[in-house]
């Protein structure tokens, strides 16, 4: 037969337990506790180091030097890319008016693209050079300066080059596709219902009228026209005209400084040295903000690029 349990037995167990549970709790709180402080150490050190790689962390005392200015342009120019009027133009200004600045240099790697951005960028150049007489500007292609590129480079003081570099394309086009034929085969019918007869002008999903193409050449021929007054401007008796120059051509940088298209050999480092004499070179581009460069890790660039691909018309014109 079992004794009966004895009631301090019983206090003394409910104490231990609840000793054990408070206990217990409190390791919990603890741990919590600990690691809550190290997720928080951990994200502390992540904006940190993000701040690090995208902000520009450059010495004002540089900039307080008689020095180099350098600016980008690279890729494609157009409105919402890297290479637009808007950020340039916004560099090439605070370039211009920095009294330490004893030169500007325009570094160009690109195929060329608006020739509104381009035409932007080339008058804002013209007005500065005006308004500063005494600080030159020299253009130094990379691996490319053709069409659009060639556009914006026409308005510098001389145009450097490396003797591979590619210069010229000095043309204009205006490309889409005609899906006539396919639709016959897939038996799609196109409605295309429009409040003046020329609203429909080259829709790729209707066959092309001669009189619209006509007046699409016109429009070439006419943004074609003002690119080649504006090479000829800039350029002036340096320039040795040949039949093909303005045929949409393009040459290697030894050819370039032949046919008066560049003047020299020349890279960034070598101009700011021995042209500008002042060695020391800042980058006085426009950079991104911490939300756009989010933005591209995360592939939203991307989707911009699909949809504005989607939105803009075949019809837009292009320094290619």
């Amino acid at each position: 037969m079992d004794s009966p349990q004895h009631p301090d037995n019983d206090a003394a167990w409910e104490r231990k337990t609840l000793e054990k549970l408070v206990f217990a709790a409190l390791d919990e709180q603890r741990a919590r506790r600990r690691w809550g402080i190290a997720f928080k150490a951990l994200g502390f050190i992540y904006l940190l180091v993000v701040l690090v790689a995208v902000v520009d962390w450059g010495s004002g005392t540089e900039q307080q030097q008689r020095h180099t200015a350098m600016i980008n342009l690279n890729g494609v120019i157009q409105a919402r890319g890297e290479a637009n009027a808007e950020d340039l133009v916004a560099a090439l200004n605070s370039a211009f008016e920095e009294k330490h600045v004893a030169g500007i240099i325009l570094r160009i790697n690109s195929p060329g693209g608006s020739p509104v951005q381009a035409g932007i960028i080339n008058d804002e150049i013209v007005r500065l050079r005006g308004k500063f007489p005494d600080k030159p500007l020299y253009a130094v292609v990379e691996d490319m300066c053709a069409s659009g590129g060639y556009y914006v480079a026409a308005a510098a003081d001389n145009i450097y080059v490396n003797k591979a570099s590619i210069v010229g394309s000095i043309g204009v086009l205006m490309d889409g596709f005609g899906f006539t034929g396919t639709m016959d085969k897939l038996g799609v019918e196109r409605r295309l219902l429009t409040a003046g007869e020329n609203k429909g002008f080259l829709d790729p999903f209707s066959p092309q009228a001669a009189q619209q193409k006509e007046h699409a050449q016109l429009l070439l021929n006419d943004i074609h026209r003002q690119f080649i007054d504006v090479v000829k401007t800039g350029r002036g008796k340096r320039l040795k005209e040949t039949p093909d120059m303005f045929s949409g051509l393009m040459w290697t940088g030894a050819q370039s400084i032949q046919l008066g298209l560049a003047d020299a050999y020349g890279s960034v480092d070598s101009v700011a040295r021995d042209v500008i004499k002042a060695e020391k070179v800042l980058d006085y581009s426009v950079k991104e903000n911490i939300a756009e460069r989010f933005a591209k890790r995360l592939g939203a660039s991307t989707v911009a690029g699909f949809w504005k691909g989607l939105s803009e018309s075949a019809l837009g014109s292009r320094l290619y």
